[in-house]
């Protein structure tokens, strides 16, 4: 079984792969494991830049999307031509002969990872490279291009060590993706503490963010900065405490999208 595993902490956003991906397959026909993919509108590998927080507290990160060569893929059943398969190294294919065109399996796919080609009449996506696997000793090209090994694929027994810890995404569609993430950020609460009076930011300052019997520190910086980051969604009490200040709370702090809380004035005592 072949799998993916991408650690987004060492993606820098290059999009190298998604060039690569576009090189090997725009007008390029690899029959019988694919037509030519279009010039334009489709991504077979799709470099998603996410974007988080608000100035000047921004975080980014970058995730290489492609077919997800589920185990249970939703798209086989979708086929009424069964033109979608399961090889036996486990990468999902589509039959472009026995593919009639009908698009079920773009509505299928809760990942949009299938584009329909107009031209040529028929539905399209990430092979694994395929035509390379099986003809030549050459592995993926998204993974092949990229510069920081943020991309792996093998044998899924052979990436054990990387697939622990690791997750996928979607997990609740029960099509149990062959495509493992490391390293996803949570979300993250930031800020700057200051002192008005003196118009001067406070070093040293102790951030506690909370969540019931859980909690989280962090300390202002030398420019009176704060992060308090990879935390999973949900409703958090955050007490700022400085010496020579006022305790400042913020409560029900809701961390649906990432919070940056701006600048934050301390009262002295």
């Amino acid at each position: 079984m072949k799998a993916f595993v991408v650690d987004v902490a060492k993606c820098t956003g290059c999009y190298n792969c998604q060039l690569a991906c576009k090189t090997e397959h725009a007008e390029n026909d690899w029959m019988p494991y694919t037509k030519p993919q279009p010039k334009t509108g489709h991504f077979w590998c799709k470099l998603e830049e996410h974007v988080r927080g608000s100035r000047p507290k921004l975080d980014i990160y970058y995730l290489s999307r492609h077919c997800n060569h589920c185990e249970n893929p939703s798209c086989i059943p979708a086929c009424p031509e069964h033109a979608i398969t399961k090889r036996p190294d486990g990468l999902v294919e589509i039959d472009q002969e026995k593919c009639s065109g009908c698009r079920e399996c773009l509505a299928a796919c809760p990942y949009e990872a299938i584009y329909f080609n107009d031209e040529c009449g028929v539905a399209q996506k990430c092979t694994g490279c395929a035509h390379l696997l099986d003809n030549t000793d050459l592995i993926p090209r998204c993974v092949d291009a990229c510069p920081t090994g943020a991309i792996k694929f093998g044998e899924k027994e052979e990436l054990m060590d990387d697939i622990e810890g690791a997750e996928t995404l979607l997990p609740e569609t029960g099509c149990r993706p062959q495509v493992y993430y490391r390293n996803i950020p949570r979300q993250f609460v930031a800020g700057t503490v200051y002192d008005p009076e003196s118009e001067e930011i406070i070093e040293g300052a102790r951030c506690r963010l909370t969540q019931g019997p859980r909690g989280w520190d962090a300390y202002t910086d030398d420019f009176g900065d704060f992060w308090i980051k990879d935390i999973p969604v949900g409703i958090y009490d955050l007490i700022i405490t400085a010496s020579g200040y006022k305790l400042k709370a913020f409560y029900g702090l809701r961390t649906r999208e990432c919070q940056n809380l701006g600048d934050i004035a301390m009262e002295k005592e």
